[in-house]
């Protein structure tokens, strides 16, 4: 039997090979380049609604922000001075690990796991759990695998939907895109039937764009995986703060952290593109962090130094 996965290995070790230099020559680990810049630089798509998009003033917002704002307060008070978060947008998929894992940007937030990806970058603890769908207008598809044969499908290049679509449907006439919302315009523009993608990312680009008549299938996944974010290989240092970070945040909202649950639910809960309810974010952060530590606030101390009553 042959596993998806193990074609993309001679690929991955190609690209491995090209980047070790690369790596060997990074000596600075990010930890220590942001003691030095006081700057963590996060890389991503801002089309990607909910995990990244700009506001009305251009300012990068969304769940991958919330987190990386988190990152950058843990390496602030790891260093001992202000971190500050810059946002350099990357709309190239392919590019993000590249970036990573040649030194020119320290984090990417609400990334798929990949283990072709993960030859050459690290991931963090999940911060959410997604999966496939197929987005076509509403009744077209039942989300049925069968029902893709002969049908053009919107991809995104080199994707884990590309992968899964010619796996479960080798008749359907794949069509693959530079990125998912150029897929998804293709959708709108008539020139695609169809686009398997992120069923979060569909949805929050559906949401932004206003479109309207278009449904996501099937109810359960063709596939689940957890999103996580994108750090350096092998930088340890880094990559615990990150994990610490995350693994606040999450038990904040499982301890009803009122700024916790209000900016997790903004993006992902009730009321936002996803409408996830509580209960549901609640039982998966449970599942990431039961294999940690839990993390309890601790009192503060007296005015005197003694320990408070």
């Amino acid at each position: 039997m042959t596993f998806p996965w193990s074609r993309a290995l001679p690929a991955a070790l190609g690209l491995l090979a090209v980047l070790a230099p690369v790596a060997q020559a990074r000596a600075e680990g990010v930890v220590d380049r942001v003691a030095r810049s006081g700057q963590l630089v996060l890389i991503g798509d801002p089309g990607l609604a909910p995990m990244l998009s700009r506001d009305a003033q251009g300012q990068p917002q969304g769940y991958g922000v919330e987190v990386a704002r988190r990152v950058a307060a843990e390496l602030s008070a790891a260093v001992g001075r202000p971190v500050t978060l810059r946002f350099e947008p990357v709309t190239d998929p392919a590019a993000l690990g590249q970036r990573i894992a040649q030194g020119k940007a320290d984090l990417a937030c609400g990334v798929p796991f990949s283990w072709e990806r993960d030859m050459t970058v690290d991931y963090s603890l999940p911060i959410g759990l997604s999966g496939l769908r197929l987005l076509a207008p509403a009744g077209r598809f039942d989300g049925a695998p069968e029902a893709l044969a002969g049908r053009s499908i919107g991809v995104v290049r080199d994707s884990l939907a590309e992968t899964e679509l010619r796996g479960m449907q080798p008749a359907a006439r794949a069509v693959a895109f530079a990125n998912l919302p150029a897929a998804v315009s293709a959708l709108q523009a008539g020139r695609v039937e169809g686009v398997i993608g992120d069923s979060s990312l569909l949805a929050g680009l559906v949401r932004a764009q206003g479109a309207t008549g278009l449904a996501l299938t099937p109810e359960d996944p063709f596939e689940r995986y957890a999103v996580a974010c994108l750090v350096p290989e092998n930088d340890s240092a880094f990559r615990n703060l990150v994990n610490l970070a995350i693994a606040r945040f999450l038990q904040n909202y499982l301890d009803g952290q009122p700024e916790a649950v209000a900016a997790i639910d903004r993006w992902l809960g009730p009321g936002s593109a996803l409408q996830l309810p509580q209960e549901r974010i609640r039982t998966y952060f449970e599942t990431v962090l039961l294999g940690v530590e839990a993390i309890r606030p601790l009192p503060e101390p007296a005015p005197s130094g003694r320990p408070a009553p």
